[in-house]
């Protein structure tokens, strides 16, 4: 991946990116895109011994279980269902949703930056997020500073559809009035990824911001390289 050169200016796109029609505008994702998340955040300050907390999230509380959320189930089914299958593990299982923002940390570094940035250079910003309908409410309104740039954003649970379900990527596009070939999408989800492209949204499998905001900026969208913003 070529860097630019200048901090100020944005580099000439390649000659393959020339023959795409321009990106306006982008859709990211939120979770480990936008800000780190993981079960494991909240439960190892409710877990102390190491070999137990493994367990718990490898056999409990996993990643399959929670994307029923994602899907649109309610947690108070989901919850009930676990803890009759661990019913010693039922006041654990019971603190996911109540403290389900305690599973988020802090935004990833450089993301708040580019999304001003991006924001502050007029680029429309969207989301598609797998998010229980629940627990998004209480999260959106707790970042309100950087959800507050978005003109729109989708919620899986709101919609019953989750990534990577081409569904979802059709309805986002329509909703947010944007055509595939012209905005950029980011996700840290190879499948994810491989969705959004076969639809032919340029896709970038996210690994970090200062890589991110580099191929932005080979895309032609009107940030700088670094965190500085350019002169108009």
């Amino acid at each position: 991946m070529a860097v630019p050169t200048s901090s100020t200016r944005p580099t000439v796109a390649s000659r393959h990116d020339r023959a795409k029609p321009l990106k306006t505008s982008v859709i990211f994702d939120v979770g480990r895109v936008l800000y780190d998340w993981g079960p494991r955040i909240l439960y190892e300050r409710l877990i102390d011994d190491d070999r137990a907390l493994d367990a718990f999230l490898r056999d409990v509380v996993t990643i399959d279980w929670h994307f029923q959320h994602d899907a649109g189930r309610d947690f108070a089914d989901t919850s009930a269902e676990l803890a009759a299958l661990h019913p010693q593990h039922a006041d654990l299982i019971a603190v996911w949703g109540p403290r389900f923002n305690e599973s988020i940390g802090p935004a990833i570094a450089g993301m708040h930056e580019l999304v001003r940035d991006l924001d502050a250079a007029d680029v429309p910003l969207f989301a598609i997020t797998n998010f229980s309908h629940e627990f998004w409410p209480p999260f959106r309104a707790r970042e309100s500073a950087m959800f507050d740039r978005f003109r729109d954003i989708v919620v899986s649970g709101d919609e019953k559809m989750v990534k990577p379900d081409p569904a979802i990527y059709r309805l986002a596009l329509d909703r947010f009035g944007v055509r595939a070939d012209e905005t950029v999408f980011v996700d840290d989800n190879p499948a994810n990824i491989a969705a959004a492209r076969a639809l032919e949204i340029e896709s970038v499998l996210f690994t970090d911001a200062a890589s991110f905001r580099s191929r932005l900026v080979e895309l032609g969208l009107p940030i700088a390289a670094t965190g500085e913003t350019p002169p108009r």
